[in-house]
């Protein structure tokens, strides 16, 4: 595994912490450690950031609020998150650019594929906001698509587990971890490891997928060592 530009999609929910809501600043610190240590490292690193700690396109709908409209608010949820994230990375020495797929001239630059490319071989983090700029798609698919336009080698997706399952090991403690396991085999099991968009823009692009814990200090180092973490998706 010798990755040079790989994109990290990070869950809203993770930079909660121990919290219930919004942001917790030692976790944001934490990952903003690890990231640094890579790009230290000369990895090229994008990021997508999702806002499900803010706010949810989803919830918007089950309280009777239009779906587009509950999702525009969740894009917006993505970029508060976003600028905490490269706030974090700056305070560390860390150079960033946060690109917009909403047009925010005052926070962000706008999304333009060969600008983010160009930050990228300078040694900039580029942090993706605002999802893809549509309602109905999700931050997962927003990292797919990304991910594939600035030709990274691989989509490393942290959560709170340390890679896929055979089940939930938070609700069922019989179930066993995946080292590895191909695209097919994700479908023909049911598992959930992206939504349905995102996982098939990576399957016929040939994009690999790596979950893993990012809560864990130091994991994104170890991964990106060559270090057995988490579970890939080929």
């Amino acid at each position: 595994m010798n990755y040079k530009r790989i994109l990290l999609k990070l869950s809203g929910e993770s930079l909660m912490g121990d919290k219930n809501f919004g942001i917790d600043n030692t976790r944001l610190s934490d990952y903003a450690t690890q990231i640094k240590e890579i790009t230290d490292s000369g990895i090229e690193v994008a990021i997508v950031i999702g806002g499900g700690n803010i706010f949810r396109g989803v919830q918007a709908e089950e309280g009777g609020m239009d779906r587009t409209h509950g999702d525009y608010m969740g894009m917006l949820a993505t970029m508060i998150n976003a600028m905490a994230l490269q706030a974090a990375l700056e305070s560390k020495g860390v150079d960033s650019r946060l690109q917009s797929a909403i047009e925010m001239r005052e926070i962000a630059e706008p999304y333009v594929r060969r600008k983010a490319v160009r930050h990228l071989e300078k040694g900039r983090v580029v942090i993706f906001g605002a999802g893809t700029g549509n309602p109905f798609f999700t931050t997962d698919s927003a990292a797919s698509l990304r991910a594939i336009e600035i030709n990274a080698d691989v989509i490393l997706k942290g959560t709170r587990v340390d890679g896929i399952y055979t089940a939930d090991p938070e609700k069922d403690p019989t179930a066993t971890k995946y080292k590895a396991i191909s695209f097919d085999e994700v479908y023909a099991k049911g598992l959930n490891v992206m939504d349905m968009t995102a996982f098939t823009l990576c399957k016929e692009n040939s994009l690999p997928i790596i979950v893993f814990n990012m809560d864990e200090k130091g994991n994104l180092k170890r991964l990106l060592n060559g270090e057995e973490v988490g579970t890939i998706v080929s």
